[in-house]
């Protein structure tokens, strides 16, 4: 018997370990939110895979690389893991949260699951870049051919991805002044972003083991 105790107690600090350093690598898969949101190129100085995801997503999809980190930037702030804060019972009380919404780019459960089945992307995650600029990619050129909002138009843009192509259609947004109020702030955020990216963007495209800025193609 104490054998086999000691051989049950010699492993729960092992198991503790071995989850602590699970929890901790989860955590380290996930980059802190960037320090100055209001400049592009300082967000992708930090972080400049996100360069290369919406610049892939931009290709593929068509929206702007502006547009997509304007759009996340108003949905999550960059922050990979968030979800919206629960309501509360009798005023206190911890409940349900308002909708299914989760990571970058705040996609709920029913959209995210038409966009990993038409877009083939049946592993991808809302808590990584890559998947998020391409969600927003695939959900913005829907837009534009079921309402025939321009890819350049970030106003409408966002408008029809918060109440949907449907809502968008039937004007839904039009009685939601806070909506509109966001999709003013996500037009002027693409609008300093583009300006911005335009004076650095050449210092992200040095995609080869060779390649130096500012001598990147």
């Amino acid at each position: 018997m104490r054998a086999k105790t000691l051989w049950i107690t010699g492993l729960r600090p092992l198991a503790g370990l071995a989850l602590l350093l699970s929890l901790t690598g989860c955590a380290m898969l996930a980059p802190a939110p960037p320090e100055r949101q209001s400049n592009i190129c300082e967000i992708f100085r930090e972080q400049p895979d996100w360069y290369d995801y919406a610049r892939a997503s931009q290709e593929k999809w068509g929206t702007p690389i502006a547009t997509q980190m304007a759009f996340i930037q108003r949905e999550s702030s960059f922050r990979s893991h968030v979800k919206p804060p629960r309501t509360k019972l009798l005023g206190f009380i911890p409940w349900t949260r308002p909708s299914s919404a989760y990571g970058y780019a705040q996609a709920q459960d029913p959209v995210w699951g038409e966009y990993e089945a038409d877009a083939g992307r049946l592993f991808a995650r809302r808590t990584h870049m890559k998947h998020a600029t391409d969600f927003i990619g695939w959900y913005n050129a829907r837009t534009r051919r079921m309402t025939g909002v321009s890819l350049h138009n970030p106003r409408h843009l966002y408008l029809a991805y918060h109440e949907g192509q449907g809502g968008y259609r039937r004007g839904s947004w039009r009685g939601k002044p806070a909506v509109r109020r966001a999709a003013g702030q996500v037009e002027r955020t693409a609008a300093r972003y583009r300006s911005q990216l335009a004076a650095c963007e050449e210092e992200f495209r040095c995609d080869g083991l060779l390649e130096v800025w500012p001598f990147c193609r």
